[in-house]
């Protein structure tokens, strides 16, 4: 038994050692961390249980990839259980073969089992082009179970690294994408492949860099300086989620309102003057509890998550300050996706709205604007779970339909007493005959429940939500919708 112990140290050794001391060394110059050293930075210290420690090792000893370039398992994130699985860029590139693929897989339907978030930490130079169609099956075999899993657990992507080829789709399937600016890309096709086909002379950082896929792609939902930033961020992001589809998101003490509601009053100039409804936002929820995603994507709309009165709950807003707050492509799928999101996760919505309509334009019409801003009211008619609005300003025409209006099933729609909510704004109504109207006669109408007090709108929204929080919704039954993608 002691040479066989002797013989499993050994083994178990060169296993953990990952690419060598070498190779250790060019990752740490490259400014990441390891696999492992992520893990334990990400998890409560002393929680990580590995999976598949000696996966691919020949039964002689031999250990070409030790663990297979991808270290997997799970372990708890205060104190709450989740699966993960880290790429080792120390072994062989973090390539993926059949093998690295299996132990991905089998993390991925461990978590969807046992109902716990799963996330990934991505860093790879594509795949195993030596093992040939293995190495492609693996990928399929990722891709099919994140799709089986979506809406059940969340799935949580960290780009820490090169994540190239077909594994780009892997990050695009999970529900929120952090990237580490400066090391995390995601292409398809890289600089050569690009160069060869179209004669385009494009760097890495153009076309997949944590800028390119922060503000132009929508790829990103959150950008970290390091390593340490991202992970960081990953804990702070698991505060607000549920550990599936079948239980309610965390609650917390509830906190203080970020400010005093007096502010309130100052903010908002009237007359459809700019200002930054993060600043509302913030004023509303629970002091410090804002967490904005896709920040610099769309920013003429801003989502995140935050809580009221402890609980948590999603955001949408118009952003007054881009765009004067009008939807369009990028907006209508930025709000769609996390309207969607949230319902999965069973985090109320509420939406703030400001806008004047849809962004006019040949782009915006030749774009797609009809098919993409359908989609926002495919997703608000769909979610189930409690919908509430607040009416600051503007809310013209359908586009003030779209932004989680009664007749969309939002379970309270208030307003400030500044609202302006017409089918046209002033100048289209001043050549219809008509005027844009206050909030009095959608209120009349019961397009709006209640017109509050701007200094009051913690409390009302807060009572709101206890008033809903315990909805049931019942649909026809099918086997999924076709929301028009």
């Amino acid at each position: 038994m002691e040479k066989k112990l002797q013989q499993f140290q050994e083994r178990r050794n060169l296993a953990l050692s990952g690419g060598g001391a070498e190779k250790i060394k060019q990752q740490h110059e490259r400014g990441k961390a390891t696999a492992r050293e992520r893990i334990e930075k990400l998890l409560d210290e002393g929680s990580f249980t590995e999976i598949g420690l000696f996966a691919g090792s020949d039964p002689g000893g031999e250990m070409e990839n030790p663990a297979e370039g991808v270290v997997t398992g799970c372990g708890t994130i205060g104190g709450r259980r989740v699966y993960l699985f880290a790429q080792d860029f120390t072994v062989a590139s973090g390539a993926v073969g059949a093998i690295h693929a299996a132990k991905i897989c089998r993390i991925l339907d461990l978590a969807g089992e046992n109902g716990a978030p799963v996330i990934g930490l991505y860093d790879s130079a594509g795949l195993r082009v030596g093992e040939g169609p293995g190495a492609l099956e693996g990928y399929g075999s990722i891709l099919s179970r994140q799709a089986l899993y979506s809406g059940v657990i969340p799935q949580i992507a960290v780009v820490m690294g090169p994540c190239a080829g077909g594994a780009a789709f892997s990050p695009a399937l999970a529900d929120i994408v952090v990237m580490v600016e400066g090391n995390g890309t995601v292409f398809v096709s890289g600089p050569q492949v690009i160069e060869a086909v179209t004669g385009e002379h494009v760097s890495m950082e153009e076309i997949g860099d944590a800028r390119v896929h922060g503000s132009m792609s929508g790829v990103a939902h959150l950008l970290a300086g390091d390593d340490t930033a991202a992970l960081k961020s990953v804990r702070t992001l698991l505060g607000y989620l549920p550990p599936n589809n079948l239980e309610d998101p965390p609650a917390a003490e509830a906190g203080e309102a970020g400010s005093d509601g007096e502010e309130l009053l100052q903010i908002v100039p009237g007359g459809g003057k700019p200002y930054d409804v993060r600043e509302i936002i913030g004023r509303i929820v629970d002091g410090g509890s804002f967490l904005e995603m896709h920040k610099d994507y769309a920013k003429n709309a801003v989502i995140g998550f935050a809580r009221l009165g402890g609980r948590a709950v999603g955001i949408v807003a118009n952003q007054p300050l881009v765009k004067d707050g009008c939807l369009d492509i990028d907006a209508a799928d930025k709000i769609a996706r996390f309207v969607r999101f949230c319902d999965s996760f069973n985090l109320p919505l509420f939406t703030f709205v400001d806008l004047p309509g849809y962004l006019p334009g040949v782009a915006q019409e030749q774009g797609g604007i009809v098919r993409h801003g359908a989609k926002i009211f495919y997703a608000y008619a769909g979610a189930t779970v409690p919908k509430i609005s607040l009416v600051l300003g503007r809310a013209y025409g359908s586009a003030a339909v779209a932004m989680g209006s009664r007749s969309l099933g939002a379970d309270f729609c208030l307003a400030w007493p500044s609202a302006e909510i017409a089918a046209l704004g002033p100048e289209g109504a001043a050549k219809a005959g008509g005027g844009a109207a206050g909030p009095y006669a959608a209120a009349a109408r019961g397009w709006i429940d209640e017109i509050i007090d701007p200094r009051e709108s913690r409390d009302h929204l807060r009572r709101a939500l206890l008033a809903a929080g315990n909805k049931r919704s019942t649909r026809p039954p099918r086997k999924h919708g076709n929301i028009p993608l």
